[in-house]
């Protein structure tokens, strides 16, 4: 196979920009850098990935293989301990690769819609964020919504008016069951029914 082409000089910038925007697209990159599960330097390694993805692309004097670029997308994911196994890794491999040859012919579509959908970007739905000192204006969400308490707040029983008791068999004799200060009602013990 031929060696490595390179980038014409006005693709590498939009190269390195394509790169960039496929990486913040990586939702596993994305998560194991927001949550820092590689540790406080989360952000500067899936910087330094971006770096080393172009290195690879640019500096390369041998043919660019597909497993190769796999195999730094893994390494690097593993460096934010976190192992990606959902096809990712292959996903974003194959778009870098279509990514480059589109930029080694001069056609810049695929990083334009990458821009535009980065400028369109929104929370994910699981996501919400909260601006403090704003409240919403929902009375439902309000009726559910929890604060720090501990304590788990109670609506006070209202009063409910007695059923009539219905004598069934074997209900003669029986003391009529109240209900106390508390709303409580109390019970005597089945050996005490038992006996009468």
């Amino acid at each position: 196979m031929e060696a490595a082409r390179q980038l014409p000089e006005q693709a590498a910038p939009v190269f390195r920009e394509g790169v960039a925007l496929t990486l913040a697209r990586w939702s596993a990159l994305q998560m194991a850098v927001d949550n820092e599960w590689g540790g406080r330097g989360s952000r500067q390694r899936a910087d330094e990935l971006a770096r080393d993805i172009v290195a690879w692309y640019t500096q390369s004097k041998e043919p660019l293989y597909i497993d190769d670029l796999e195999d730094l997308l893994y390494e690097a994911m593993i460096s934010l301990n976190t192992v990606a196994e959902d096809g990712s890794v292959e996903e974003v491999a194959e778009k870098l690769m279509i990514l480059h040859e589109e930029c080694l012919e001069g056609n810049f579509a695929a990083v334009e819609k990458l821009r535009e959908a980065s400028l369109k970007r929104v929370a994910p739905a699981h996501v919400k964020q909260v601006v403090e000192g704003e409240e919403e204006e929902d009375s439902d969400t309000e009726d559910m919504a929890m604060d720090d308490s501990p304590y788990m707040m109670v609506d006070a029983p209202k009063s409910q008016s007695s059923p009539t008791p219905v004598n069934k068999a074997g209900d003669e004799g029986r003391q009529p069951q109240t209900a106390d200060a508390d709303g409580w009602t109390v019970v005597g013990s089945r050996k005490s029914r038992a006996k009468k």
